[in-house]
């Protein structure tokens, strides 16, 4: 099963963990947007991709279907910057389980990205250290022996390390905390982000905290701190939620309309149904609404949104059409056994 189909002993607020290293290769310029020479890149990484390993294929952008780029994106695997700015010269590796995706000529040359559910920062980053050291020995990276890797922006330089957690907070958000919270941990050097990165905005209740130092720091450093300021948050918003499940019948009856617009709704918005699945998760995490699994929270999440819907069914849709397959699809999964 896929990492985004996970949950852990944390997935009640957080949801999911990724570690991204930003490299570059000697000897190429950075920031590449010449064709010939994303081609020159491309060919050297492919023909180290036995070496490499982990089962990772290479794909172009300019190859893929839309609808299947989208559904990446939606995933959180690539940014949307690089399908809109890198389309016609960008391209991944990603493996099976898609808890691996490199993108390849972004803003640098390689973006390595490992993914896991949950809280997991420190096995995360072991596995992308390890995968990293193996490129490194094979191409080569540029580095300077006091700064570190060098980036295409100044503000990644040093270790190159991006590491993120996305947090549920819908309690923190009921309770009117949430900019008491976010505030505070800004002021510790953390980065706060919508679901799809810088200049997005959250959308239920989601949000992405990650580090802002790469330079004068360890990565074990990045991820002690970063696990500390997240596990705050943890604390904070299973706190709040313990103060609104006092009120249990105003909370109950919040969490089973939603569920229930979602059971006999005959057309819904992808939007619509992030806001419905913010108070649905917090019921199920709560232990209030026991028909639904994690599993089934999960595939509601993945499924609803506009890419992946078409993807699993296999057909492209006009906006209403894709309203009334989303409404069907969701009678689908609540169904199944």
């Amino acid at each position: 099963m896929n990492w985004y189909l996970q949950s852990n002993e944390n997935s009640d607020v957080a949801k999911s963990t990724r570690i991204r290293l930003a490299r570059n290769l000697p000897n190429f310029k950075f920031n590449l947007t010449n064709k010939e020479e994303i081609e020159a890149l491309e060919n050297k990484i492919k023909e180290s991709l036995y070496a490499v390993g982990y089962g990772l294929r290479f794909f172009k952008l300019k190859d893929m279907d839309d609808i299947t780029k989208m559904s990446l994106v939606e995933k959180n695997l690539i940014s949307p910057e690089f399908v809109l700015d890198k389309n016609d010269i960008g391209s991944i590796l990603i493996n099976d389980e898609e808890n691996i995706c490199v993108m390849i000529g972004n803003e640098d040359h390689l973006e390595i990205q490992v993914f896991s559910c949950g809280l997991d920062l420190e096995n995360a980053l072991n596995l992308a250290i390890e995968m990293d050291q193996k490129i490194e020995e094979i191409l080569g990276y540029a580095i300077h022996k006091k700064y570190g890797y060098l980036t295409a922006c100044p503000n990644k330089v040093g270790t190159g390390l991006r590491a993120s957690v996305m947090v549920h907070l819908p309690a923190l958000s009921k309770t009117k905390n949430t900019k008491k919270v976010l505030e505070a941990i800004n002021s510790f050097g953390i980065n706060i982000r919508g679901v799809y990165g810088e200049n997005t905005e959250s959308t239920g209740d989601m949000y992405q905290i990650s580090n802002k130092q790469t330079l004068g720091i360890t990565e074990k450093e990045i991820i002690q701190n970063l696990t500390v300021i997240v596990e705050k948050i943890l604390k904070q918003e299973r706190q709040a939620r313990k103060i609104l499940a006092k009120d249990d019948i105003a909370l109950e009856d919040l969490i089973y309309r939603s569920y229930g617009i979602l059971k006999y709704c005959k057309k819904i918005s992808s939007e619509e149904v992030r806001r419905l699945l913010s108070n649905i998760k917090l019921g199920t995490d709560l232990g209030i609404l026991k028909e639904l699994s994690d599993l089934k929270v999960q595939k509601l999440y993945l499924y609803t949104k506009p890419a992946n819907l078409q993807k699993i069914l296999g057909e492209q849709y006009e906006a209403l059409e894709r309203d009334i397959k989303r409404a069907e699809v969701i009678k689908q999964i609540l169904n199944e056994k």
